[in-house]
């Protein structure tokens, strides 16, 4: 596959969703929502004054908007309009939107903003949850203690929710009949968001490969965990370039595993399969990428 870097006019494009017509939106650290044409052309249609995370389609055409610090929007692109759906998240991150507009959706941690994401990693607290908005605005808990809830897809039958666990490098599955098991353990590296795509797999991005420093620190006392992100930034553990991506079935069967030089490109953060091409988003690149047959 052809691998191309495409700019966005603004800092960590960490999601992507796939509109008709091929255009692709993603949102920034300043706030920022863009649109970016078939010819690479990026304007902005709104800016949700927090940090956009993961962004998916809804049935009317606008946009749902994971904020980390606003909660769960509703975004209107061709007006800018922004409805808040649900609030009282300490970190919104990622979303599926089932066929009759319930939105299930990801809170990182009940600990840990998005500012202190290294610190939810390390530390494991095992506060992320679950959760699902219907249509007339009921929200409730579906799963919790969840290690750094993150990406969220449906099954395409719709009979479970999948939801990234970051910090166990795991996608845990949540059966609508109540049941909770996993579908992918032992994954080869930190999945942040994930997305079912219209080849009907469910695609994760592999953010950063599996990091031996940081496996004996999860396993570490909690004090010394906690110890660990008070030390200063720069001899903190740290994300290793990578550009990863994998396709699972709803058995849990790896389909696909993508890679691509991460010289101009890394950290991803963001994956949407549409028609044979992968679009990803970073949550460090002013750009978002996509492989090409």
């Amino acid at each position: 596959m052809n691998f191309e870097v495409i700019a966005v006019p603004g800092h960590g494009a960490e999601d992507v969703v796939v509109a008709p017509g091929g255009v692709v939106f993603t949102g920034t650290e300043d706030g920022v929502i863009h649109r970016i044409a078939p010819d690479g052309r990026a304007d902005a249609v709104a800016n949700t004054d927090g940090r956009p995370l993961g962004i998916e389609l809804l049935p009317d055409g606008r946009l749902v908007v994971c904020d980390a610090r606003r909660g769960l929007l509703a975004v209107e692109p061709s007006t800018g309009t922004i409805e808040s759906l649900a609030s009282g998240m300490r970190f919104c991150n990622n979303a599926a939107v089932a066929a009759d507009g319930t939105i299930y959706f990801s809170d990182s941690s009940a600990v840990h903003p998005i500012d202190e994401w290294k610190a939810e990693m390390v530390e494991v607290t095992r506060t992320g949850r679950l959760l699902r908005r219907t249509p007339d605005g009921a929200v409730t808990v579906l799963r919790d203690r969840l290690a750094f809830a993150n990406g969220v897809a449906l099954a395409g039958d719709e009979s479970f929710v999948a939801v990234a666990e970051t910090a166990t490098r795991a996608i845990a599955r949540h059966w609508l009949t109540g049941r909770n098991d996993y579908l992918v353990e032992n994954l080869p590296g930190y999945p942040d968001n994930i997305a079912r795509g219209s080849d009907g797999l469910i695609w994760a991005s592999i953010a950063s490969p599996t990091d031996p420093v940081v496996e004996r620190i999860q396993r570490s006392p909690v004090w010394i965990r906690r110890q660990i992100t008070k030390i200063p930034e720069a001899l903190q553990p740290a994300p290793k370039r990578t550009v990863r991506v994998q396709a699972y079935d709803d058995t849990g069967r790896l389909v696909h595993d993508l890679t691509a030089d991460s010289l101009h490109f890394h950290m991803v953060t963001g994956v949407r399969e549409h028609d044979g091409r992968i679009w990803l988003g970073s949550l460090h690149e002013s750009a978002i990428a996509v492989f090409t047959p």
